[in-house]
């Protein structure tokens, strides 16, 4: 049953559906994947830039509020104002800026008031403020940002702000080991604008919030960048920040459904991110579910590492995403090889009904008639197989016919060519000497006019007879080539140009139509160009004025070789034409149909046997009173020529 064509066919069918399948499945689920991936990559790292935007921006509030706050005749003029009212005042101010502390310091960094329950003590006092310490150090310099604050510095405060930032440390997978089980410093977001009098500065006034258990900044960024969008009861996007690698505002959940404050990044994340300085984007397991995420490192005011910001999405979504394209890939693809196999039945049917009869053809060309019968075309694409089949066998009869010819014209040069290469010699030698008698004998004065023109005749018939020899042995030796790429347009262009004026005294039209984009060709210029030369004026001759020669190029295919690429050059003329018992004797030595004296009959012979070394043909065309065309075709170089 496998042996037959109709069952191989709905097999191979049936097999290039389910390879075809299978690849597209493949490429498809791959390209999908990294088109999901990619998306939630480029979509976790704009998240992350909006939520540095967010916590940035809160930096700038807190500025903003101090600096409107700087220019309150009661703040700038704070040394002359009674502390209850200026606290009071800075109570209002915090309010409304949503502030955990804020105070006023003298110009020396020591806190004159500040709101909280704890008054500023009357003692000196080492600055503990590193943003104030940061603006006195600094000149004056207005400094906002991220600070560490310790302990005593929240305690001095206010103790609950030092409660606030109180953590215990939750033991986390994959964290750095860590001997701590509490942290009590923490970041905060703080501003310092100074407050000048008569340009002298007077003080600070100094604020900002504890980002410990303070969820105003990641709840921002999950409402306005994730837009509180939920999947399967859980939201989709979380952020984060990290004092060093710990969680001290978050809105990501643990399995118990509380935030995960006092959880810990993975070490590979705080490395790469604290220690490097480099951003990270890549998936991760968040505490209780893989997400999305993105980290990037937070500077204070000096220029140290001191936290991480972070985002992530909920990777599920996309996952079940590609799991539904992936199915419905599956089921398109089983479709197809269902409706393969009945298409590739019907298809089966169809090509083998007239298969039948090439097959009888076939074997009959294999037994060497080239003539078989092929039966009445076929109305499907099977006809145009056997249109094709009856151009092949056309293809080599034509192509068998013509390798016998040249095949004849070659050993008949060759024959030929031997024969005139001894005539030649043995006639070279006297007649340089009868040559060279006959010119000494001229130049004697004894003679009379009547001897005189009898030796000029001799001199003349011998210098003709000399030139039948020159043509003799250009015939019969084989001159080596002297090969070189050309423009086959360029060369044709300057031939032309050498007899341009010929053609204008016997009043043709000489017309050049070159071939665009031929590539380059390796012969030998000289002895094409006298090719050509002799071609053009074999057409001159054989047209009366009045008419024209064309001269084209292009390319073309070889007449004995199948597929062989080469280059055509061919010579028009509108003459009297060639008599179909004279075109196979053309390239015959010393045929020629001119007047005795007009012509040696080598020039085309010669002519083949340079094209014949190049490789190339050359085909003659003509019918008497219309005019001929020769055509000269030279092979391309092959891929392995050298």
């Amino acid at each position: 049953m496998f042996s037959s064509t109709r069952t191989r066919l709905i097999l191979s069918l049936l097999g290039v559906s389910l390879l075809v399948g299978i690849v597209s499945l493949f490429i498809g689920v791959r390209l999908l994947y990294n088109t999901v991936l990619n998306e939630a990559y480029t979509r976790i790292r704009l998240d992350l830039n909006a939520a540095r935007e967010i916590y940035d921006s809160r930096i700038k509030n807190i500025y903003t509020a101090l600096d409107i706050a700087s220019l309150d005749k009661s703040i700038n003029t704070y040394d002359s104002q009674e502390k209850l009212h200026l606290v009071s005042k800075l109570e209002n101010i915090a309010r409304k800026a949503n502030l955990d502390f804020l105070g006023i310091t003298d110009a020396e960094g020591e806190t004159y008031c500040r709101i909280g329950p704890i008054p500023a003590s009357e003692k000196p006092q080492e600055i503990k403020n590193p943003i104030v310490k940061y603006l006195i150090e600094n000149y004056g310099k207005t400094a906002m940002g991220t600070v560490v604050l310790d302990r005593s510095f929240l305690m001095d405060e206010n103790p609950s702000l030092a409660e606030q930032a109180r953590i215990e440390l939750i033991p986390t997978p994959r964290a750095a080991p860590i001997e701590e089980k509490i942290e009590t410093s923490t970041m905060a977001l703080c501003a310092a604008v100074p407050i000048y009098k008569n340009d002298k500065l007077l003080g600070v006034i100094y604020g900002g919030i504890v980002l410990s258990r303070n969820n105003e900044i990641v709840d921002t960024v999950r409402e306005t960048v994730f837009r509180d969008e939920v999947y399967k009861g859980r939201s989709i996007g979380t952020a984060t920040i990290f004092y060093n690698d710990i969680r001290i505002s978050t809105n990501v959940l643990t399995p118990e459904g509380k935030r995960a404050i006092g959880t810990r990044v993975s070490e590979e994340v705080r490395n790469r991110v604290l220690v490097k300085g480099e951003r990270w984007t890549d998936r991760a397991f968040v505490v209780s579910d893989w997400y999305i995420t993105a980290y990037e490192p937070i500077e204070d005011i000096f220029g140290r590492k001191v936290g991480i910001l972070y985002t992530g999405v909920l990777e599920e979504k996309y996952v079940d995403v590609r799991k539904n394209v992936v199915s419905v890939f599956i089921l398109i693809t089983l479709a197809g090889m269902v409706v393969s196999i009945g298409l590739g039945y019907l298809v089966a049917n169809n090509i083998m009904r007239p298969v039948g009869r090439l097959i009888s053809a076939s074997q009959e060309v294999s037994r060497g008639n080239l003539n078989p019968d092929i039966g009445p075309l076929s109305a499907s694409e099977i006809g145009v197989l056997q249109n094709t089949f009856s151009r092949m066998l056309s293809s080599l009869r034509e192509r068998d016919k013509l390798q016998r010819a040249e095949l004849l014209q070659s050993e008949k040069q060759a024959s030929i060519g031997r024969l005139a290469a001894g005539v030649a010699h043995e006639i070279n030698n006297p007649l340089t000497g009868v040559l060279t008698f006959t010119h000494l004998l001229l130049r004697r004065a004894d003679l009379n006019e009547e001897v005189l023109s009898d030796l000029k005749v001799i001199a003349n018939e011998t210098e003709r007879v000399r030139q039948i020899v020159k043509g003799l042995l250009d015939f019969s030796r084989q001159t080596e080539l002297e090969s070189e790429p050309t423009d086959i347009n360029q060369l044709v262009n300057a031939t032309v140009t050498l007899v341009d004026n010929e053609a204008l005294v016997k009043g043709l039209k000489l017309e050049f139509l070159p071939g665009k984009s031929l590539p380059r060709i390796t012969v030998d210029r000289s002895q094409l160009q006298s090719v050509l030369m002799n071609i053009i004026i074999n057409a001159f001759d054989a047209t009366e004025p009045g008419g024209s020669v064309i001269i084209k190029t292009g390319m073309g295919y070889s007449p004995g070789k199948i597929n062989r690429k080469g280059i055509e050059i061919s010579v028009t003329d509108t003459g009297h034409g060639i008599p179909q018992e004279n075109l196979d004797r053309l390239f015959d030595p010393f045929f020629t149909t001119k007047d005795v004296g007009q012509g040696t009959g080598l020039g085309l012979a010669v002519s083949y046997g340079i094209v014949e070394r190049h490789g190339g043909t050359i085909r003659v065309w003509s019918e008497v009173g219309k005019g001929s065309t020769f055509t000269i075709w030279l092979p391309l170089e092959e891929k392995g020529e050298s």
